[in-house]
């Protein structure tokens, strides 16, 4: 397979680059692509040197698969026509995402939908990810009316620029910001653009990316989505209402055995998920699971997950091993 990553000095980027080899993807030929201003420079991978090409250079190399996470301009400019030579792109950004002739895929939930044709498949947001991977067992077993998420994100899901925000800051230097306020001892109730109903991008993708992938536009999805100074993955407090009554203990059976799924809930020895036992982890980590004393036939539960992998490249290269084994590319 001729596989180029678009976006490739990136942090997510980065990261496909990293899982491809842990998970010795059939790569015959790499082809690392970036900006213009990164064309020519020098990366190595697998212990062997490539060279940084543009994304039009790339086209004429012909490529089996594209990864794409530069962003969604990029891959609104570019994806169609990697797609015209009949490469496969598996896009990160958020440009076909809600696009009703794309597939929006996680593979664990609803990866079976990917037909011959399929050409460009949209990576979900990375909270969306570790969500719906836990909603989508328990909606097969008792039907979900609501949820209520809140979300803390790491500064990774922002970028490189966020993260050097973060250190400057702790090092006490000034440098340029990625966010209107200091990150550092603080939580910024603002991910994305807001919108004209006072939510977010961010929190509107997690309403409807949800109800897309699980196929099912009757759940309401409530969401606030805040930035904090963590690395390593993203945390969701997320408030599940049935429509039948459900134990804790019901809950954990249905998810328990369920592929990329971890139970991590022992709260009498202090054992819960966190960002920091998550980060260069693929699975995604539930814990503080226990009824909504407030209101019947709902449970609360923590959800953390490395929004580097699971929530971005390792979704996304999933998608690409599913697609080789089901001959679509």
């Amino acid at each position: 397979m001729k596989v180029a990553v678009v976006g490739a000095t990136g942090l997510v980027g980065s990261k496909m680059l990293e899982i491809l080899a842990e998970r010795n993807f059939p790569v015959s030929e790499l082809i690392p692509v970036a900006s213009e201003r990164s064309a020519g420079k020098i990366i190595i991978w697998n212990n062997k040197e490539y060279k940084i090409v543009t994304p039009g250079t790339a086209i004429s190399m012909q490529p089996d698969i594209a990864l794409f996470s530069a962003g969604g301009n990029t891959s609104l400019q570019w994806a169609e026509k990697f797609a015209a030579t009949g490469c496969v792109v598996i896009d990160n950004s958020s440009a076909w995402r809600m696009d009703n002739s794309k597939k929006l895929i996680v593979p664990e939930v609803n990866g079976e939908t990917i037909e011959p044709g399929d050409i460009i498949i949209a990576n979900p947001n990375c909270s969306t990810i570790q969500m719906v991977m836990v909603l989508n067992p328990l909606n097969k077993k008792n039907k979900i009316k609501r949820v209520v998420v809140s979300t803390y994100q790491s500064v990774t899901g922002t970028g490189t620029k966020a993260v050097e925000q973060l250190m400057n800051e702790r090092g006490g230097i000034t440098g340029e910001m990625a966010y209107y306020y200091p990150i550092d001892l603080n939580a910024i109730p603002h991910i994305d653009k807001f919108e004209d109903n006072g939510y977010t991008k961010e929190e509107m993708k997690m309403v409807n990316e949800t109800r897309k992938i699980l196929n099912d536009y009757s759940i309401q999805v409530s969401a606030t989505c805040v930035r904090i100074a963590a690395i390593g993955g993203h945390s969701e407090s997320v408030n599940i209402e049935f429509e039948n009554d459900i134990s804790a203990q019901e809950f954990v059976g249905i998810i328990r055995d369920e592929p990329g799924i971890k139970i991590v809930d022992d709260v009498k020895n202090n054992i819960y998920p966190m960002p920091l036992f998550a980060q260069n982890k693929d699975d995604v980590f539930v814990g503080r699971i226990r009824k909504d004393i407030s209101q019947p036939n709902t449970i609360n539960c923590w959800i953390v997950s490395d929004n580097l992998r699971k929530g971005a490249a390792t979704n996304a290269i999933q998608i690409a091993e599913l697609m080789l084994k089901r001959n679509l590319i």
